[in-house]
């Protein structure tokens, strides 16, 4: 069958964009339609500073007869091209397809050729063109569990096209889940005795009347614990502001928790209700009016019982004195009572390369039940390939 693109460029193609895998996954119950201004806003120059230094494009896959089959994204960030690789490398996502490889190899033909015109030698994929913590990587385990919001869900077929095409492994990513009344180890309780045996370490939930503090004291943790790695950039104050303005509105004082050595900010661990909970009985990718109607009838009738750990961090100076224990253990504290709302917790969004936090979730009871995989695909077959540093 010949098929042919069309470059995303109007409001009538930006709407067959969201509405492609509306109808692909009707009946797939575990997928969760994510509101149109999650993805749109990724796409607009005025809201996406990756627009900054970067550049996008997007597709529709038809047929003659004019029928979406397909869609996809590239861009290229050129302040991160370079950044901890051995050749410049862009970025495709966004991918979904009908169960057809020439159809998806089209899709991926169409990024690649692209991306060469960028200056690009590689693709990153399916990845978001922004931060890590969204719409990264291919689900490859956990088809029978919904997504975390933010986090992408897939047909398990995606991958036979992907690695068909020559895309590698790059890295995994793991999402463990844990019951919120599980005990922890007691060799946790103890580390944790430790240190509050000493009284220059303190440790609270937030407090929603002083965010603006918290946005400070996260941008200390996050840029001495985070940016050493690989594909990371700095935080921003502004930046860190901002992300704690879009979260006030779902933030939940009792599941966020920060730890302090003589009011020193080093210790964070985040963690939000998760959103799909509420998305998935909306189900009209806005907050229209039956969409709110239908979020109200979520809360009254069932509430959010799931919650999400979106990120951990400890700075290099205190990592393992026992903080990464002390502050599971005070948030243990403050969970561990009596009709407590949250059931439920994933620990989103954990890469291989990253075995101090694979065995922190491991310490606190994990279990993985979600793994998606991020790919590399080089355009010179002949160049070595070569996987994300270990974190020491």
């Amino acid at each position: 069958m010949a098929f042919h693109l069309e470059e995303v460029t109007t409001a009538r193609s930006r709407r067959e964009f969201l509405l492609l895998p509306v109808r692909l996954y009707k009946d797939t119950p575990y997928w969760v339609r994510p509101l149109d201004s999650d993805i749109e806003k990724i796409f607009d120059p005025s809201k996406n500073k990756s627009f900054e230094q970067g550049a996008c494009i997007r597709w529709l896959l038809k047929t003659p007869k004019g029928e979406t089959i397909g869609r996809v994204a590239a861009f290229v960030n050129h302040k991160t091209a370079w950044q901890d690789n051995d050749q410049p490398t862009g970025g495709m996502g966004f991918f979904e397809c009908v169960r057809d490889r020439a159809a998806a190899f089209t899709l991926f033909d169409a990024c690649k050729h692209w991306l060469e015109q960028q200056g690009m030698q590689a693709m990153d994929g399916p990845i978001n063109f922004g931060q890590r913590d969204s719409w990264w990587g291919l689900l490859v385990e956990g088809y029978d569990k919904m997504p975390n919001y933010g986090m992408p869900y897939h047909f398990p077929y995606y991958r036979e096209f992907f690695e068909a095409y020559g895309f590698r492994e790059y890295f995994r990513q793991f999402t463990f889940y844990r019951n919120v009344e599980q005990p922890l180890q007691q060799m946790v309780h103890q580390r944790a005795e430790r240190i509050y045996r000493n009284p220059d370490y303190h440790f609270e939930c937030v407090d929603k009347k002083k965010l603006a503090k918290y946005a400070e004291d996260f941008c200390t943790i996050y840029n001495k614990a985070w940016v050493k790695h690989e594909g990371i950039p700095p935080m921003t104050r502004q930046q860190a502001q901002a992300l704690i303005e879009e979260l006030s509105p779902i933030l939940d004082p009792r599941i966020i928790y920060f730890a302090y050595f003589k009011n020193q900010p080093i210790a964070f661990f985040i963690n939000i209700p998760d959103l799909n909970q509420a998305l998935k009985v909306m189900n009209t990718g806005k907050f229209n009016l039956l969409g709110l109607l239908r979020f109200f009838w979520f809360k009254l009738t069932r509430d959010f019982d799931k919650m999400v750990s979106i990120v951990f961090g400890v700075v290099p100076e205190f990592q393992g004195r026992g903080v990464e224990s002390a502050i599971v253990a005070y948030a243990r504290q403050i969970t561990n009572v009596d009709n407590f709302q949250y059931k439920h917790m994933e620990l989103n969004w954990i890469g291989d390369f990253n075995p101090k936090m694979v065995k922190l979730a491991q310490m606190m009871g994990g279990q993985v039940c979600k793994t998606h995989i991020t790919y590399r695909y080089l355009f010179n077959p002949q160049q070595p390939f070569r996987k994300p540093s270990v974190i020491q």
